[in-house]
């Protein structure tokens, strides 16, 4: 089995919905040190309207700042032709497309049926291609409520697949599958990452899992055992979906990290040097984050015998 590869998406799935902004130069300081930790990708932001998620305004900035490091991969989410524009200006490594399996979900959440987003999809990629630095840009896919949408219910394969499909032949180069708000369940799970692979080998799936019912790590488990090596995570636990109440985040970076660690799954992360990161993250958002590794310490910790 390969070597596992992490995407940490705290720096824009988590840090968007926080109440407060985040100042750039603690955003900058806070890539900065996940990119020494041996993350394989980081989501640094989001290049949206800053009036739709003004807590991400600082996004040219943020990227402009930070520094790169050889084998750190940096993404951003780019949701129309202009913001994939502004990425490519700041000379990115990915970009990230997203749009949901649900026509539902996509009109709440994005204001377009599936068919729509797909629209927009061909739109940045002739921008994508039309740029300089395009052919050295990879264009990744997200695929929300891939596992379930809370308007409708089962989201059903077949849907999937044919999405998937149709991102494809646009020109998407990577898909991630996404647990939006925290539905899916490890036998769900194992199944449909075995349909994806094995109805579109070549293609680099990613699964992002978000932690609602607590099953995000039974969840990656499983869809690892189906042949899985990509995951995205958000550090602390950070994240959520407006429309998932009650949602406590992205399944947390070091907790995964640490699951398959101890399993014997090289993640390429230095787990300690992540801990550090993260037990700085209650100063840099002030309040508490749910991950559990973090407090608890790791399995191999060991305490004295009481007197």
């Amino acid at each position: 089995m390969s070597t596992l590869q992490i995407n940490e998406v705290a720096p824009r799935d988590g840090l968007q919905i926080e109440a407060d902004f985040v100042p750039t130069v603690d955003k900058i300081g806070l890539i900065d040190a996940l990119s020494a930790t041996g993350l394989a990708r980081i989501e640094a932001t989001s290049f949206v309207s800053p009036k739709a998620i003004p807590q991400l305004r600082d996004a040219s900035v943020v990227v402009a700042g930070i520094q790169r490091r050889p084998g750190v991969g940096i993404t951003v989410l780019v949701p129309n032709a202009k913001g994939a524009e502004r990425a490519l200006a700041c000379s990115v490594d990915e970009v990230n497309l997203v749009m949901s399996a649900s026509d539902s979900h996509g009109l709440a959440n994005l204001r377009m049926t599936a068919q729509q987003s797909l629209e927009q999809f061909t739109a940045i990629l002739e921008v994508v291609r039309g740029h300089p630095q395009g052919r050295e840009v990879f264009v990744n896919a997200s695929l929300s409520t891939s596992f379930g949408c809370p308007f409708e219910g089962e989201v059903p394969e077949a849907r999937v697949l044919d999405l998937v499909e149709q991102q494809l032949a646009l020109g998407v180069q990577g898909v991630s599958l996404c647990d939006t708000t925290g539905m899916a369940n490890p036998a769900q799970v194992g199944r449909l990452c075995e349909a994806v692979l094995r109805h579109f080998p070549q293609t680099p799936f990613t699964l992002h899992f978000h932690n609602t019912r607590g099953m995000g790590l039974a969840n990656a488990m499983a869809a690892w055992q189906a042949g899985i090596v990509r995951f995205d995570a958000s550090l602390g636990g950070l994240g959520g979906c407006p429309y998932a109440p009650g949602a406590t985040g992205n399944v947390c970076t070091e907790d995964l990290v640490h699951m398959f660690e101890e399993m014997g799954v090289s993640t390429g992360v230095d787990l300690d040097a992540l801990l550090k990161v993260s037990a700085s993250l209650p100063g840099l958002i002030g309040h508490d984050t749910p991950g559990q590794v973090v407090k608890a310490g790791k399995a191999d910790r060991r305490y004295p015998m009481p007197g």
